[in-house]
């Protein structure tokens, strides 16, 4: 399953492979890079994961962009 987030502007995903969350940039041209140098603690439900995501990258927080937003 993947979840879909507006972190303060830029497009980012979220899937569970296996007992893993894995956090991927999202591209205007539907391409995904994989983000390695955030790890989501496998423990997180998925409904943490929009206040995860707020915490790990709250310095992109702008006036535009004030919070993370689950899109899908």
């Amino acid at each position: 399953m993947t979840f879909r987030f507006n972190v303060f502007g830029k497009r980012m995903s979220v899937s569970r492979v296996e007992a893993q969350w894995q956090l991927f940039n999202d591209s205007d041209t539907g391409m995904r890079a994989r983000v390695y140098d955030v790890v989501i603690p496998p423990e997180l439900d998925e409904s943490e994961l929009a206040r995860y995501l707020d915490d790990i990258y709250h310095e992109r927080s702008s006036e535009a962009h004030p919070r993370v937003i689950l899109l899908d």
